[in-house]
């Protein structure tokens, strides 16, 4: 039987049901984009009822905060490789389980060390669905609206942050205050504290996302690859139509089938990797060195230093964490419009602009005799104003577009391998710039402090006018190593003038 006649002919109505299946796909690996954000701000609403219940020092308070993300780092590693071993498919449900795990050991601790151990193991889970997502969406979506579904990456993390914070904000209500009239995520809800329950409520999503990963198909180009013509022909046709043969010699022509694809796939001349993998490893770098990470992790306590009320600064916090939301719609609007390269660069500019006034706000605030911080009008006004522009700059371009990128700017040999190194020196950088705002900001001051993200920023500029090369509508078999060559750029100028 000729594969037209099993699968049917395309047609434009075909076509858009090809699309609509693409569409659930993505939203479907996209999920694991909502456990990071979820985990990443869960420890907000538990971590003061931690240091209680555990009678935690400040530093050690802030490791069992901060070390998932070393996790993170270490799952990232491991994707790629695992992914190339066993699928994307697999690997996700194996991240899946990890989070699940690690939001029931996280709820039940019986010491500090215990708690930080879970934490690490649901760290290594995200990690490794911060690698799939984005490589199984760039490797199922055609490249026309590509950019717009690795969007879905950064929408599902920034859903995930507002849920965690909606979830918390739940279980702290339903525990009620204790004798100083404080809310107290100590107190007692259905034979539980609090805290626990904002733990273990993630194992709720943990499962959506594992039942998700194992009724979705496996990457066409991870089968063709192992050699299952077959079966990837089967999901091509889902996705593409009429196009699934076109396309598997395409991917098989990129692909070496007979070798295993490892790390050492990604060694070139410059310090030991492939130019293009450094440029990965650095728009990563970027992505967490201009601090988006003080603005989720440390905003209610920000606001708080600098003379908002306690009630003022989370809801500043959460109508920041909405703004989010909505600007990342914005994101998947214009990816595939104007491109990725030029809306980075609008983010970088932008970035430092808000950035700066920001900047210079702090350095209008003065300190009492008890020690607080207070900034005055229009000061405190400006410095809202500026750390709410960074958030919108930040949502609209490099928060989702990085992810864009590190999906598809890579060959299919090293994908997995490369995207997995790049996510791991995002992780990293994300967990120093958690560790480092307090003590920056403690001993160097908030004006020094986000003095060095504004710079972060302009570099990021600079890094991406001279370093990246624009990759919007082509497909994921013209990317080349290092910079794209230069037909292939004129090409896709052409196909898009």
């Amino acid at each position: 039987m000729a594969l037209e006649e099993e699968y049917g002919s395309s047609s434009a109505d075909a076509a858009s049901h090809h699309r609509g299946k693409v569409i659930m796909l993505a939203v479907a690996a996209a999920v694991g984009g909502f456990l990071f954000g979820f985990d990443s701000s869960v420890i907000n609403g538990a971590v003061d009822a931690i240091a209680g219940h555990f009678a935690l020092s400040a530093f050690v308070k802030g490791l069992v905060v901060a070390i998932a993300l070393l996790g993170s780092a270490v799952g990232a590693w491991l994707a790629g490789g695992w992914a190339d071993r066993w699928g994307r498919t697999r690997v996700m449900v194996i991240g899946a389980v990890l989070f699940a795990l690690s939001a029931v050991g996280s709820s039940f601790p019986f010491a500090a060390w215990d708690l930080a151990f879970w934490r690490v193991v649901g760290g290594v889970g995200i990690g490794i669905a911060s690698v799939i997502a984005p490589a199984y969406i760039a490797e199922i979506a055609p490249a026309a609206i590509r950019g717009r579904l690795g969007s879905l990456q950064q929408l599902a993390i920034v859903l995930g942050i507002f849920v965690a914070l909606l979830s918390d904000a739940f279980f702290l209500n339903a525990a009620g205050t204790d004798s100083t009239g404080e809310k107290n995520a100590q107190n007692i809800v259905l034979g539980l504290q609090a805290w626990q329950w904002m733990f273990l409520v993630g194992v709720i999503p943990a499962i959506v996302y594992g039942i998700l990963a194992l009724q979705i198909p496996e990457s066409p180009r991870f089968l063709v690859a192992k050699g299952r013509m077959r079966e990837a022909l089967k999901v091509l046709h889902t996705t593409v139509g009429d196009e699934a043969e076109q396309k598997a010699a395409e991917i098989k022509e990129t692909l070496d089938t007979e070798h295993q694809p490892t790390m050492k796939d990604i060694r070139g001349p410059a310090f030991g990797l492939m130019p293009i993998v450094w440029v990965g490893i650095a728009l990563s770098a970027f992505q967490q060195l201009v601090g988006i990470n003080v603005i989720f992790y440390y905003s209610t306590t920000l606001w708080s230093s600098v003379g908002f009320s306690k009630e003022d600064s989370a809801l500043i916090s959460v109508f920041t964490s909405v703004l989010n939301i909505l600007v990342t719609l914005v994101a998947i609007a214009l990816v595939d419009k104007i491109g990725r390269k030029r809306l980075l660069l609008i983010g970088s500019a932008g970035m430092a602009i808000s950035l700066g006034l920001a900047t210079v706000a702090f350095t209008q605030s003065s300190i009492d005799s008890s020690g607080a911080v207070h900034l005055g009008n229009p000061w405190g006004l400006l410095a809202l104003i500026g750390a709410n522009m960074f958030v919108v700059f930040f949502g609209a371009t490099w928060g989702p577009v990085v992810w864009v990128l590190l999906g598809e700017m890579f060959p299919n040999k090293i994908r997995a391998a490369a995207l997995s190194v790049a996510a791991a020196a995002q992780w990293i950088c994300n967990f120093l710039i958690t560790v480092s705002f307090p003590v920056m900001s403690e001993k160097l001051g908030l004006p020094v402090t986000y003095g060095f993200y504004v710079l972060c920023a302009v570099l990021s500029f600079i890094f991406v006018k001279t370093k990246v090369v624009e990759t919007r509508g082509l497909e994921l078999e013209e990317m080349g190593t290092g910079k794209l060559a230069e037909p292939i750029v004129r090409r896709s100028r052409a196909r898009h003038s």
